[in-house]
């Protein structure tokens, strides 16, 4: 155990000491206009997503992956890379917006030169970084399947798919199984899908450097489509019971007619149910970025205050981060057990079995 606590907090610290080179590097880039950008629209720009993923500074020059922006226009479809957006210079018509609702976004001017924004399809980097976590989740678990596939009679898993495996059967029995009920089996494989994901995806973004930092689960359009796969099939494979439930629920009928009271409330549940899936991990992840990042650039931002206070601030950045980084390592894990358990939890929810009333037998 204080062998795996000793890992544990190692593991934190390099997290820490990467994550201050990261923005270190990525900070000497914007040197000359530092003094126009405040802490916070440099952690907005560190978190949010962009058409470009910066990885270092090498002898002075950025190091970046470039990414096709992919835009559709009234003379049609164009496709370029974003280094020729990099330098704020309009490409093609083309550029990415510095102020306004489009914000780091890319616009054109019409004839009026009003700024408008194009149908954007771009590989943006937080599509990227889906893509690798996605990748990296089909070669965990079909690399686990195929030794179970192909494995003698009696044999001992190693400790890879040992793992696999106590962590599949633990989601598995604890959340889908006793959430569900009997016809469990039907929705392990979205309940599973979605448990790994959220937590592969929490992971990498607590790794500062490339292919990790991606705030992916901490963007609202990824958490809105995972919390709507979970409202339809709680929606979708509902039994009559459920929808009986919903629009007539066993209540005094004048809480039901004329106006309908109990079934607009039950109704009204049906929509924030997944708009709180939505939000708890949006905040929970997007407020732990912004915490660790906030932290680091306590080393930056007391420079100008002198050696000591410089030199004190640094090591009570790095003793707090070295603790955020801990509590993120156990965040990334809770809030992908929380939402598969609410998510089991609601559809278990939406399979209810019917009551018959109970015949009471006088005894003879």
């Amino acid at each position: 155990m204080a062998l795996n606590t000793r890992i544990f907090c190692w593991a934190a610290i390099v997290l820490m000491a990467f994550s201050v080179r990261a923005v270190a590097a990525e900070h000497s880039d914007t040197a000359h206009s530092a003094a126009e950008l405040t802490a916070g629209e440099i952690i907005a720009e560190h978190i949010g997503d962009s058409y470009w993923w910066h990885i270092t500074t090498w002898n002075g020059h950025p190091v970046a992956v470039f990414l096709p922006v992919i835009v559709h226009a009234g003379d049609g479809w164009h496709c370029f890379s974003s280094r020729h957006l990099e330098e704020g210079e309009p490409y093609n018509g083309f550029y990415i917006a510095r102020q306004g609702k489009y914000k780091g976004k890319v616009v054109a001017a019409d004839v009026a030169g009003n700024e408008y924004r194009p149908w954007d399809i771009s590989i943006t980097k937080n599509a990227l970084a889906l893509m690798i976590n996605s990748a990296i989740m089909l070669v965990l678990f079909l690399s686990a399947a195929r030794w179970y596939k192909r494995r003698p009679k009696n044999s001992v898993p190693n400790k890879f798919v040992c793992t696999i495996e106590m962590l599949v059967m633990s989601v598995e029995d604890d959340i889908v199984k006793s959430s569900i009920g009997k016809d469990y089996k039907r929705y392990s494989p979205y309940l599973l899908t979605a448990f790994f994901f959220i937590l592969i995806n929490n992971v990498m973004g607590i790794i500062p450097f490339f292919p990790g930092g991606a705030n992916t689960t901490g963007n609202i359009a990824i958490t809105c489509v995972l919390a709507l796969c979970t409202m339809v099939a709680v929606n979708l494979f509902g039994n009559k019971e459920y929808w009986k439930e919903i629009f007539w629920p066993d209540v005094p009928v004048w809480l039901k007619v004329p106006i309908p009271i109990i079934p607009a409330i039950e109704f009204f549940g049906v929509l924030t149910k997944p708009f709180a899936l939505m939000i708890r991990l949006l905040a929970n992840i997007f407020a732990g970025h912004t915490v660790i990042l906030a932290l680091t650039f306590l080393v930056f931002l007391t420079v100008k205050m002198g050696t000591g206070i410089n030199a004190g601030m640094t090591v009570f950045s790095i003793i707090l981060s070295v603790v955020m980084n801990c509590l993120e390592l156990l965040v990334a894990y809770i809030q992908a057990y929380v939402f598969t358990l609410l998510s089991a939890v609601f559809i278990g929810l939406s399979r209810p079995e019917h009551h018959h009333a109970v015949k009471k037998v006088s005894p003879q």
